[in-house]
């Protein structure tokens, strides 16, 4: 009996929800202007279409292989450096939650408006809680 209602928990607090429109914890809790939701559901899109097939839907990555953006040190405490690997592209070493990744990541040629919106997407994703926006013009502003 006790495996069963644990069984019938899991199923009814994960739920069968589209990626791009599932709640995630942050907003879920904080209230965001209209122009910032819209900024997000973009970037939903654009990270289902460029990004999750390496870093997977639920932005948990593939260990040693595709760092994860869940939960992400590195996105915490990374912006300028996640948006110019998202601008650019990214080779070399880096540690994300204390695990090295050492993985090419080739430039999408998404524009500086596609990618405002995915990392504003991933900022308040997955346990992320970067509330700034990131804007069109800071990204533009990142130079390679």
């Amino acid at each position: 009996m006790k495996k069963l209602l644990t069984a019938c928990l899991l199923v009814v607090l994960c739920g069968c929800r589209n990626s791009s429109e599932e709640k995630t914890e942050e907003t879920a809790r904080v209230e965001f202007s209209p122009e910032m939701k819209e900024s997000i559901s973009r970037g939903a899109q654009v990270y289902n279409n460029f990004c999750a097939s390496c870093h997977l839907s639920g932005g948990e990555g593939i260990k040693a292989v595709f760092p994860p953006l869940q939960n992400s040190n590195w996105i915490k405490e990374k912006q300028e450096e996640s948006i110019h690997a998202i601008k650019f592209g990214l080779r070399g070493p880096i540690k994300v939650n204390g695990e090295k990744y050492d993985n090419l990541m080739p430039a999408l040629g998404l524009s500086d408006r596609e990618i405002a919106d995915v990392m504003n997407y991933i900022n308040n994703s997955w346990g992320n809680s970067v509330s700034n926006e990131v804007t069109e013009e800071e990204v533009a502003a990142i130079k390679k």
